[in-house]
């Protein structure tokens, strides 16, 4: 196992942690329903909801290329 392995299988834990962070913007009802409330569709995001963002977008970048990475290196070694 190389060390982009044990990368990715940490970075793959965060992610997955975060996303679980994550609130959600629809009622389960609404969601199963398919009814879509507009009451906060313009909502601007503060506060932690926006480092959250960023910190997923950052871990699925890395995750990608920890991904590409690994996949370099079984076909190489």
């Amino acid at each position: 196992m190389h060390a982009v392995d044990i990368l990715l299988l940490i970075v793959s834990c965060l992610l997955i942690a975060i996303i679980v962070l994550q609130e959600s913007k629809e009622d389960a009802s609404q969601a199963f329903s398919g009814e879509k409330s507009d009451l906060f569709a313009n909502r601007k995001e503060r506060g932690i909801e926006v480092w959250i963002n960023y910190i997923t977008g950052g871990l699925s970048v890395a995750f990608v290329i920890l991904s590409i990475l690994s996949a370099f290196f079984v076909q190489r070694f």
